[in-house]
């Protein structure tokens, strides 16, 4: 069980088990983990269970299934579990163990006033989220990261709050007990702007999304409703490439963009007809992403033992945090 070290430091990253990955997390996050992996940085990336947990704790019986669909999503865009660590949240009970203790020390109105927590409450309403879990979401976020003493994490700026509260936390924990915790660093990654079918964020929640496991006949229905520029309302008429979604997706997927957006432009091309084009180039792009897949769907205790060695890579870093914790705050036996 080798752990792989690194000069560049240590990153942690993780995704909600709360549904199947769809385009957007491929070229907002997955495409960025790869590279940071190849890069050279001590990766670990997380399959957050336990924070599913927090918001599906009624209907828990997805989450088992929908680690197993990301884990696959995980290998087959290109994280190495010999590069990186990939492991499952629960299966490291010392997340659990960091958690509890910094729940002592954090102040409740810390979690109160973080903007993604009142967002995510009025986003919610239709669930009953009004509990402990939910409010201390921060705190086990936190725990995720300083667990392995990460110094950085790859966010977008819409996450900054969760990592300052993070560093916060690092600061009242090492002003109590000692310099021990890194304030990690975000690395933050210009997410590209991948709509959904509706113009919206792309979300399962939504029912605008493309996943990276959808049929091309799928992808083909889903592309032919998406919306197009609505300044152009004939064919004739000139379009506005940079106002429409399909023109997001071919810059990223096509290298023929800058022409496509002449044609646009001078009403060369149609939008039913770029809305085709499009379609049969992403289906190209994620071609050798679903081939890997269905490969590793064939054998599935293959990818449990992979994730569980990954966990078990996890909790060895963990453990050796957790003795330094337990020292500190008087709970070493």
């Amino acid at each position: 069980m080798n752990l792989i070290t690194s000069d560049k430091g240590k990153v942690l990253s993780g995704m909600r088990p709360t549904g199947p990955l769809h385009i957007g997390h491929l070229f907002g996050a997955l495409a960025n983990w790869k590279r940071l992996q190849d890069e050279g940085y001590q990766c670990f990336y997380m399959i957050a269970d336990w924070h599913a947990l927090s918001t599906e704790y009624q209907n828990p019986g997805e989450i088992r299934n929908n680690t197993f669909e990301i884990a696959l999503d995980f290998f087959s865009c290109g994280l190495d579990y010999e590069k990186s660590v990939v492991f499952v949240q629960s299966m490291v009970k010392e997340h659990a163990e960091l958690n509890l203790i910094l729940s002592m020390l954090v102040p409740i109105p810390w979690l109160e006033r973080n903007p993604v927590y009142k967002e995510q409450m009025q986003q919610l309403q239709e669930r009953d989220i009004a509990t402990y879990g939910f409010l201390g979401y921060p705190v086990l976020q936190a725990a995720d990261i300083l667990i392995y003493r990460a110094e950085y994490v790859p966010i977008g700026v819409d996450q900054l709050p969760h990592l300052e509260l993070t560093r916060e936390i690092a600061r009242r924990f090492n002003y109590l007990y000692g310099n021990y915790f890194p304030e990690p660093k975000e690395l933050l990654t210009e997410t590209p702007k991948v709509p959904g079918i509706d113009g919206r964020k792309m979300s399962k929640s939504y029912g605008n999304a493309i996943f990276l496991k959808d049929s091309d006949e799928q992808i083909r229905a889903k592309v032919s409703k998406m919306f197009t520029d609505q300044k152009r309302l004939y064919r004739k008429d000139p379009g506005h490439p940079d106002e429409c979604a399909v023109f997001d997706y071919r810059k990223l997927i096509s290298k023929q963009y800058q022409q496509i957006k002449q044609q646009c432009l001078k009403a060369e091309i149609g939008c039913v007809e770029c809305k085709k084009q499009m379609a049969e180039e992403l289906i190209e792009y994620l071609e050798p992403i679903q081939k890997k897949r269905k490969e590793l769907e064939k054998d599935a205790e293959q990818v449990w033992e992979i994730v569980r060695e990954g966990s078990k890579k996890a909790s060895s870093v963990a453990e050796e945090t957790m003795k330094g914790v337990r020292k500190l705050v008087g709970l070493e036996i």
